[in-house]
């Protein structure tokens, strides 16, 4: 079986472009972007002929097996309902969506339709991650006892539909990390709102905060996580990042993107007043045994290292895990089976952002966070 793919959105879109065109399971990816020019130049640049004028042309035609969104926040979640109403898998970029509602209708048209649909969260697929996660696995950090998420951009002179965006409503590259090492949910927030936007971008959202910070407790366990989020405001380079700390080992991920994570563990047994923690900066594995040959390339190679997209630039290039993604959501729909970040995992990872922010508006008060069971 192999797979015929149409991605939307040839913005950061047109990373993927190349992955889908190369994976061995593909037998084609075809393109569509609102913009006809810029359509055009990636038809040109990846030497890719198919290309659709529209969205309703791709649910329209029945060759297409799978659809994957790299669009505006704002349309996310329509547009994923549309898609897996239309009997085509859905791949969308995060966040999944910005309501509750919004989530269910999204997990119910994952549900009727019998297709797949995933969330493309990077941060469960970057080369830190799946080093953190091996570790994890083996039990070398023993029990945990704290976690926290950070995301901090400057998102001056992005579109318009970022201006006021209430910052947590995009906080699943934070969070989720935490969430899959632990393999739990979240319970009940706390949130406390930073800052003062300026008036006229408060407008948009009702969102009066440029940063936010959020206290997690999860589900059926003694941890809690702490999460800050910052889109305006704030002058610090990007950084997009977790910690996790147990009883014999500590993990963090590097303060500047150019630096390397901190491993923090301990020589022997210590007695009398504290104890000895060693630290060691660690290059984490680039990961392309995970992955088939023909794409593996990809987890170095990126279509904007030419440094022409922010969305790229500034995230760090995900750190390798574009490709990744690509592969669990193809190899999924082969296998015949749910793609990890499905619909209900992707609103457990979600929900805790759309929730904080309410929590936030409420001055901090307590809010529960839904558990969309199985």
């Amino acid at each position: 079986m192999k797979l015929r793919v149409a991605l939307i959105g040839l913005g950061f879109g047109a990373e993927f472009a190349p992955i889908y065109r190369d994976h061995p399971d593909v037998e084609w990816v075809a393109l569509h972007d609102s913009n006809s020019e810029k359509l055009q130049q990636a038809r040109q640049r990846f030497g890719i002929e198919r290309a659709y004028a529209s969205l309703d042309e791709v649910l329209d035609d029945p060759d297409v097996d799978a659809v994957h969104l790299v669009t505006p926040i704002p349309m996310h979640a329509e547009q994923a309902v549309r898609v897996l109403d239309a009997g085509k898998h859905c791949a969308c970029t995060v966040p999944m969506a910005t309501s509750l509602e919004d989530l269910q209708k999204i997990i119910d048209a994952e549900d009727r339709s019998g297709k797949n649909y995933m969330m493309m969260e990077t941060a469960v697929y970057t080369r830190e991650f799946l080093m953190v996660q091996d570790l994890f696995a083996k039990g070398e950090f023993g029990d945990i006892s704290f976690a926290r998420g950070g995301h901090m951009q400057d998102m001056e002179g992005w579109p318009e539909y970022w201006m006021g965006l209430p910052p947590h409503h995009y906080m699943t590259h934070a969070i989720s990390p935490v969430l899959k090492l632990l393999s739990t949910g979240v319970e009940r927030v706390h949130c406390f709102g930073s800052g003062r936007l300026p008036e006229e971008r408060v407008k948009a959202y009702g969102n009066p905060y440029p940063v936010e910070t959020a206290i997690f407790r999860l589900r059926d366990s003694d941890v809690a996580v702490e999460v800050t989020r910052s889109l305006f405001q704030t002058v610090r380079p990007y950084s997009e990042s977790f910690a996790i700390y147990g009883d014999r080992l500590g993990f963090e991920w590097q303060q500047i993107e150019e630096e390397d994570p901190m491993i923090f563990s301990l020589p022997q047994p210590g007695t009398g007043r504290g104890r000895k923690i060693l630290h060691e900066a660690v290059q984490p594995p680039d990961r392309q045994d995970l992955l088939p040959a023909e794409i593996a390339p990809y987890t170095r190679k990126a279509v904007f290292s030419d440094g022409k997209h922010l969305s790229f630039v500034q995230g760090g290039g995900h750190s390798g895990s574009h490709p990744h993604l690509v592969h669990e959501f193809v190899r999924s729909i082969v296998e015949g089976r749910k793609a990890q970040v499905d619909a209900r995992t992707g609103a457990r990872w979600t929900a805790p952002g759309i929730a904080a922010h309410q929590s936030a508006l409420a001055n901090g008060a307590a809010v529960e966070v839904p558990i969309f069971a199985d």
